[in-house]
């Protein structure tokens, strides 16, 4: 399974099932940009730099996702992720193949192993309030 197949399939739904972009206030931002591109000359660009995910709650974001193909190691996407999270200043960011996912506190430089869509929190890391479906 190719990483689009793994975000339409499995880390869409589970960020949908997490209450983002459910709860009032929530935003999914899919394919965001971080930069044009580097200027190469003659004015044209390098490929821009674009996060999978950007993860807003009231218009403030809170962290960035990075998405792996199925069949990649579930901290595949760390170094891209950090990179991109950095760029953006934010403390959260996430990667993902679909079947787990794991978290950095780019604070404290906290972290979550690769758990079952967020298992396995240690207990000095704090998580950006997450929204949750309201009953």
């Amino acid at each position: 399974m190719n990483e689009a197949e793994t975000r339409a399939e499995h880390i869409d739904p589970a960020l949908v099932a997490a209450g983002w972009g459910v709860v009032d206030g929530s935003r999914i931002r899919r394919e965001y940009p971080i930069t044009l591109g580097r200027l190469e000359g003659a004015g044209k660009r390098g490929k821009p730099l674009t996060a999978d995910y950007v993860l807003e709650f009231r218009n403030t974001k809170l962290a960035v996702v990075e998405a792996k193909a199925w069949d990649k190691a579930c901290t595949s996407g760390v170094a891209q992720a950090k990179g991109y999270a950095g760029k953006l200043a934010l403390r959260f960011t996430y990667a993902s193949n679909g079947q787990g996912i794991y978290g950095i506190d780019m604070q404290t430089n906290g972290t979550d192993r690769c758990g079952q869509h967020g298992g396995g929190k240690q207990a000095n890391q704090q998580q950006p309030d997450q929204p949750t479906k309201r009953s």
